[in-house]
């Protein structure tokens, strides 16, 4: 580092990605994909996307992606079973680490690996590095044991979820400031790494001890005067395991550099050999993403600037200078305004400042709750009232459009800060969402680039990243104003440039009819939100622990050994080496493949063992998922939980939800039931649900146009017990449940594209047999073929299809030369336009609910969505009348050539209700 003085690094920001760690979380997440050759892709195709958004969004002036090199390093000296318990890579994602390098390469990033040596302790050597010479390091990875490195100048930066990991985080995980992290993880050990800790201390107990005796030495040293207890025999008994632990999870920071960071500069890709590259591994929504292919239909080229150029914003801080900008609006007729905030939650988030924008390059910021500090002194500034006092007339004026960009974030954080509710208004994000729902994002940076040929400021360049981001408050009021103001001004041009392309692209009556007005309908079921029962919740979060428990017990006396449940390796040798269950198969490593497939086969075989394997992966995710987590979604003001509906997420213009995510909580199962139980409603309210029946089997049945399954609706008739009727040749009065199962299981399959191994495998029949159902079931219903070839054939011709209702679906891939990844878009194409369509339906109904509710002159309140179902409270004297309501406007949402079913229920609780 003698070359690397504090002079030529000290503004320097080196970026680690965490390689090794990124390639099996994106193997994971992503679905499984091939590149033309049947080489597996889709850990490749996950890492290259994220590196391709991260040069995109993310400032750093030095960047470098760190691998493991082997599995073999000096902590195997140390202690031979290190990671000994850890299985073999899946055999589908070993060929991908060498193309996870090439990606490396072809962006032209340095990539680094030692042998002997962890890509964890080499991050820690650079971080060090960077750090003595007065820069500063973001570690891209959500890796806990990178979270000991974090320090003023150290942050981590989750690469899946964007967010930042500093001190907050790391006490929240582990109870303890990040220098003491490894004195935690040498008392608690760490099961999945083999490291031994001691037996019986958990996180509680770590962190405790950690909390009053400072660290492992001064813990071990007090041990023998500690109140006789299994905890103290314990770190007595194991007080040598403890150091070694300590010495294995401690990250070395000594370690050698093998590149100076002086070589890590970050440089632009090279673009004809990156292009090769993208377009060898047939990444081609990249490639045209990055502007490196020539663009499709579906994604036109960049629009030249429109002319006047982006800058030169005016920051306003007297209510004079306000009202002038708000003249301006109302005579221009149209203004687009954005907020900005310290929180991207709308019910949590304060005000920090609005901007407006009246004409292409005439932006102005008003500044609102800024914090100065010596080296950032904060001129006058308005007081939040006053200028929303001034702002509330434009707000409210109908002559003059108000045009956001994701306007329910921004029309929620205005009203919570006290203005009046805004109308009328235009988004641009669902403008463009409305056209090209499936071909692209729809986040204002990417629509800035892709049709105003324009780079706005990113929000990292204005606020920093990990451990140094500020918030938005602490950015000095001349870069504020530029974010901002541009922020505004990209909005207005890019409603200027995309409105007049949803009458061409017929897509205006969507956004009118329905994207539109649902923006204020979202605003206020979000607002309201649900009661929850935090008691019930704590009550079921302990109940599955002790359930996980008791049943991990349970297996291992049916394993007659104990072994690590969560250990692949350990479970494979006891289901098909031990027990010598059938059906095992090995992969390429060696190890026995125990995934939930696997598993599930072997349960339906009648063994007990992995059927208690799957029900203690079940329990343990919905305990995690929601029975914890849902405690700390209740906001504290309102004591409620207030989840955030996306609007332009999927490609069929379903709504989708997070912080919670709601969309997900099992139905069918005894623990979804429990879960839903806790979803209350207020004292002298009842919570109703209203759940559309069968729909899009509904819309098969009218898309398709067939006529046995058109009469199956219109007179009532069981459908699938109608459907094994047709197919099986068997009469309905008296059939068996299982010939109606198995026309069940057909019925939806049909809809997402089942295969024959599919079938097979949810019915426990061969494929062979299945696939003999499936035709039978196309030969009994011909139309259903037709339809689902029509659909492919007009994705093929268009990149689309529709819904029943005009919306566009758009299909990437539908050509692609991989036939996995093709079929893929083709049953894509098929499913779009039923599960579009009862998208639109649903939204149908819930754009009409407010006015019948007020026609009807009851006070029930919206609170929830998910899929096919509308959750509402009410008091209890109007439950019934509701029901009814509710039956008639969603019944009315759609006429279609069969009738519309909508099932409701009143309960006390969700699960009651549904």
């Amino acid at each position: 580092m003698d070359t690397e003085n504090s002079t030529t690094l000290r503004d320097a920001h080196l970026v680690l990605i965490d390689g090794s760690g990124f390639i099996f979380r994106a193997f994971h997440a992503l679905p499984p994909m091939t590149r033309a050759d049947g080489v597996p892709v889709n850990a490749v195709f996950g890492f290259t996307n994220m590196i391709a958004r991260f040069l995109r969004d993310h400032v750093g002036t030095h960047l470098a992606v760190i691998f493991d090199a082997g599995r073999q390093t000096f902590r195997n000296d140390l202690y031979a079973d290190y990671k000994a318990h850890r299985p073999e890579p899946p055999e589908e994602l070993v060929p991908q680490f060498a193309l996870v390098r090439e990606a490396t390469a072809a962006f032209g990033i340095p990539s680094i690996e030692l042998e002997g040596w962890e890509a964890d302790d080499l991050i820690a050597a650079y971080a060090r590095a960077i750090d003595e010479a007065g820069g500063r390091c973001t570690i891209v990875s959500s890796d806990k044991d990178l979270m000991q490195l974090i320090r003023p100048n150290v942050g981590m930066l989750d690469p899946i979820k964007q967010k930042p990991i500093g001190a907050t985080e790391v006490r929240e995980k582990f109870g303890v400031a990040p220098d003491k992290v490894v004195e935690v993880q040498a008392l608690m050990g760490d099961p999945v790494d083999n490291v031994p800790g001691v037996p019986g201390i958990g996180p509680k107990n770590a962190s405790s001890l950690v909390a009053e005796f400072g660290d492992l030495e001064a813990i071990l040293a007090a041990a023998p005067a500690m109140k006789p207890s299994k905890r103290r025999d314990a770190l007595i008994a194991h007080a040598e395991a403890a150091r070694l632990s300590r010495r294995l999870v401690i990250l070395r920071d000594d370690a050698p550099l093998p590149l100076p960071i002086a070589q890590l500069v970050m440089a632009e890709p090279d673009p004809p050999r990156l292009a090769a590259w993208l377009s060898a591994m047939g990444f081609r929504s990249i490639q045209q993403r990055l502007g490196l292919d020539a663009p499709t239909p579906a994604e036109p080229p960049p629009a030249p600037t429109q002319g006047t150029a982006f800058g030169s914003y005016e920051t306003v801080t007297t209510l004079d200078a306000l009202s002038g900008w708000i003249d301006a609006a109302r005579s221009a007729g149209t203004c687009a305004l954005d907020t900005e905030t310290d929180g991207l939650d709308p019910m949590r988030a304060a005000l920090v400042g609005f901007s407006l924008a009246t004409a292409p390059g005439r932006a102005c910021y008003v500044p609102l709750r800024h914090e100065g500090d010596l080296e950032n002194p904060v001129s006058a500034q308005l007081d939040t009232a006053a200028a929303l006092a001034v702002l509330a007339p434009l707000l409210t004026d109908p002559g003059t459009l108000k045009i956001f960009h994701n306007a329910k974030f921004d029309l929620l954080v205005l009203e919570r800060a006290g203005a009046p509710r805004a109308s009328p208004v235009d988004d641009t994000m669902l403008i463009s969402y409305a056209m090209e729902a499936g071909s692209h994002g729809h986040g204002m940076d990417e629509l800035a680039a892709r049709h105003l040929g324009h780079t706005p400021t990113t929000y990292d360049q204005v606020t920093g990243t990990g451990r140094n981001r500020i918030s938005f408050a602490r950015v000095p009021l001349a870069r504020a104003t530029d974010y901002a103001a541009e922020d505004a001004d990209v909005t207005l041009r890019l409603w200027q440039t995309l409105r007049p392309l949803l009458a061409p692209n017929r897509a205006l009556a969507l956004y009118e009819q329905l994207e539109r007005p649902l923006v204020r309908v979202l605003a206020d079921m979000e607002q309201t939100g649900i009661a929850v029962d935090a008691t019930e919740l704590r009550r079921l979060s302990a109940d599955f622990a002790a359930r996980m428990a008791t049943m991990e017990t349970e297996i291992h006396a049916l394993a007659n050994r104990p072994f690590n449940l969560g250990s692949a390796k350990q479970l494979g040798e006891i289901l098909f080496d031990e027990m010598a269950l059938p059906g095992g198969k090995r992969m390429k490593t060696g190890a026995w493949g125990t995934d939930s497939s696997v598993l599930q086969s072997l349960a339906e075989q009648g063994h007990t063992l992995p059927a208690r394997i799957l029900d203690w992966r079940q329990l343990a995710k919905l305990k995690s998922t929601y029975a914890d987590a849902l405690v700390d979604e209740i906001n504290p003001i309102s004591h409620r939980v207030h989840t955030s509906f996306q609007m332009a997420i999927t490609t069929t213009g379903r709504l989708s939800s997070n912080e919670p995510n709601l969309q997900n909580i099992p139905i069918r199962t005894e623990e979804g039931g429990r879960i839903r139980r806790a979803f209350i409603a207020a004292p002298g309210h009842v919570l109703v649900s209203a759940d559309y029946s069968q729909i899009e089997l509904r819309l098969l049945a009218h898309v398709a146009d067939i006529p046995a399954l058109r009469d199956a609706f219109a007179t009532g008739q069981d459908i699938h017990a109608r459907t094994a009727s047709e197919v099986f040749g068997v009469p309905i009065d008296g059939m068996d449940p299982l010939t109606r199962r198995r026309a069940k299981a057909i019925n939806f399959g049909i809809i997402y594209g089942i295969s024959a191994f599919g079938l097979g495998r949810q019915l426990g029949i061969p494929p062979g047999e299945a696939r003999a159902y499936i035709d039978a079931y196309f030969a009994r219903y011909p139309g259903i073929r037709a339809y689902m070839d029509s659909t492919r054939e007009e994705a093929r011709t268009h990149g689309f299809v529709l819904t029943p209702f005009g919306r566009r679906c758009w299909v990437p891939g539908i050509a692609d030369k991989n036939p996995g990844r093709r079929g893929y878009a083709e049953r894509q194409a098929s499913n779009a336009p039923l599960q579009g369509g009862a998208a639109d339906i649903i939204k149908r109904a819930m754009v009409r609910m407010p006015a019948a509710l007020r026609e009807a002159r009851l006070s029930a309140r919206m609170l929830l969505q998910v899929h096919d179902e509308l959750l509402f409270e009410a008091p209890d004297a109007e439950a019934e009348p509701l029901c009814a309501l509710l039956r008639q406007v969603m019944e009315g949402a759609a006429s279609l050539t069969v009738p519309l079913v909508v099932e409701t229920g009143i309960g006390t609780n969700w699960a009651n209700a549904h």
